[in-house]
């Protein structure tokens, strides 16, 4: 049996290591719930994303690190963190603010995903700050950062529920095909908005992807989710 100390030691250096010289990276956290029951709904979407930049960079999520399932790597020189918090959505900043902290990350360069009914489906709007729209997950999050509202968002649009339905239960529902189809279609596209974040910056990040984007709902708000 180990000795504790060398148990300590040992699970002490298994966890990936805080950076202390060269380029500061960014942070990007999908918000969603653990578990197949929630696998591919409306309310996983920043999951999704995560998972689909992961994979376009060749990332490994298998790590588990401060209750997330958690990757690191590089786009052109650029350094990148990836999680996927495992605490529920409503309890997400469980994870978003050790993270940081660890990492000793400038909220500046924390960007969170997640899902919204404001926008429709398939539309995607990337923010350098702003309050919580409601989105449990998100208010968690700005909690566990101190009330601080100053990190980045790229907001994922589903769409508004139809009729009377309760937006809780058309969150947990997974997409329809039409809407499959173009949300898939928006992951790819934020996955090139992320790259463009992390290679050119967030100004221009925001004025390329949101005025691009802005045409596209034009396209689509009025098409059925």
């Amino acid at each position: 049996m180990l000795h504790c100390s060398k148990l300590f030691r040992r699970l002490f250096h298994a966890l990936p290591s805080a950076p202390s010289s060269g380029p500061q990276p960014w942070l990007f956290i999908g918000l969603g719930n653990p578990g197949e029951k929630y696998h591919s709904t409306r309310h996983n979407v920043g999951f999704d994303m995560i998972s689909t930049f992961a994979q376009s960079l060749g990332i490994s999520m298998n790590s588990v690190h401060f209750k997330s399932h958690f990757g690191e790597g590089e786009f052109e020189g650029a350094p990148v963190l990836l999680a996927k918090p495992q605490t529920y959505m409503n309890l997400s900043g469980e994870s978003t603010g050790p993270l940081a902290a660890y990492y000793k990350l400038p909220l500046n360069r924390v960007l969170v995903i997640y899902d919204d009914m404001d926008l429709p489906c398939g539309v995607l709007r990337i923010q350098p700050r702003g309050g919580h729209g409601h989105h449990n997950g998100l208010k968690n999050v700005i909690y566990h950062f101190r009330g601080n509202r100053e990190f980045c968002r790229l907001r994922v649009g589903i769409g508004r529920p139809p009729g009377q339905m309760d937006p809780k239960a058309f969150m947990l529902q997974k997409f329809n095909k039409t809407a499959r189809v173009r949300i898939d279609a928006a992951l790819e596209e934020g996955v090139e908005i992320l790259k463009m974040l992390l290679t050119k910056g967030l100004t221009e990040c925001v004025n390329s992807a949101n005025a691009e984007q802005k045409y596209k709902h034009l396209r689509v708000q009025n098409l059925p989710c």
